[in-house]
This record gives structure tokens, sequence and C-alpha cells, in this order.
């Protein structure tokens, strides 16, 4: 599905945050009478160090309430991030929610976080991202084959020069 329509979806129907700025890849699930249901918006991952070029993140995943709609969202961003050539994705979650679709889907949880002070600061201001002051929990999913350390082409060494 676009970006736009699934921007919308959020906007609409997200509990507490806004939409993301981009995406890679958006999910969209319907009924039969091909109602909107749910959507699913996958990017890159936020964090810099997490960003290594194998790992993807659902950005956003909202959904009108229907039963099992997240988790057959959070399986089939994972099958299309697969076939695209991702080795791990991630998610996050407030702390106080459980997380039964993640787990319902085959995600386990990686890491607690606590609550961030916020990027706000006096030169320049910034704008709040929602999760500010929220003790947060990572979850993912991985391939069989993820070694938990991104491979990154190595730089054959520089020759000294001897003269």
């Amino acid at each position: 599905m676009s970006y736009r329509q699934a921007r919308d979806f959020i906007t609409t129907h997200h509990q507490h945050l806004t939409a993301p700025q981009g995406h890679t890849f958006s999910l969209g699930l319907t009924n039969h009478a091909g109602d909107l249901l749910g959507v699913a918006v996958v990017g890159r991952p936020l964090a810099r160090h997490l960003d290594d070029g194998l790992t993807a993140e659902i950005t956003r995943l909202a959904t009108d309430g229907s039963r099992n709609a997240c988790s057959i969202l959070l399986a089939a961003a994972w099958r299309v991030a697969r076939h695209m050539g991702y080795q791990r994705m991630i998610t996050y979650t407030r702390a106080g929610e459980p997380g039964t679709s993640l787990r319902a889907a085959g995600w386990t949880t990686v890491a607690d976080l606590p609550a961030t002070p916020g990027r706000d600061r006096p030169s320049p201001p910034r704008t709040s991202h929602g999760a500010d002051h929220i003790a947060r929990t990572r979850w993912q999913v991985t391939t069989p084959d993820w070694t938990h350390k991104p491979r990154r082409a190595r730089r054959p060494r520089r020759r000294r020069e001897t003269g």
C-alpha cells in the first residue's frame, strides 16, 4: 500500500503516536469486503547503532481493533523483509504493554529500555517524538543465520611505504 494511505490510517487509528516521516514499505490488512483493518509501516532503524543494513524496524503498527490483525501484520512484514534480504526486524512497545501479538508472531524481547529525557534542548529546541519520558521494550525476530554482529565489509589494510 502507499505511504499516504498508511499515514492517513495511522492518523485516524493510532493511539499515541503520529505517522512516521517515511518508510521502506507499508502493508495493509483488509477484510473480504475490502475494508482496511490495519497497517504496518517498516523503515530503517531509528537508532543509528542498529542501522547495519541487515535490520529493518516496524516504525508504526495500527489497527482498528480487529481480532489477530496485529499478529497477521507482524508476520507479513517479517516475510516481506526477509524476502528483501533483511536478517533481523525490530520494534518497540511501551513498558506497560504485554506484547501478546508480538509473541504470537514469534518475536522475542531483547532489551528493556529506560525512559529517555527527551531531545529538547535550549538551543536548538526540538520537537518530541512521542516516546520521550516513556520506558520501552525492544522486540526482535531474526533469521536462523543471524550472527548478532553486523557483517561489515573489511577494508584491506594499507601497506606502509618503505623508502
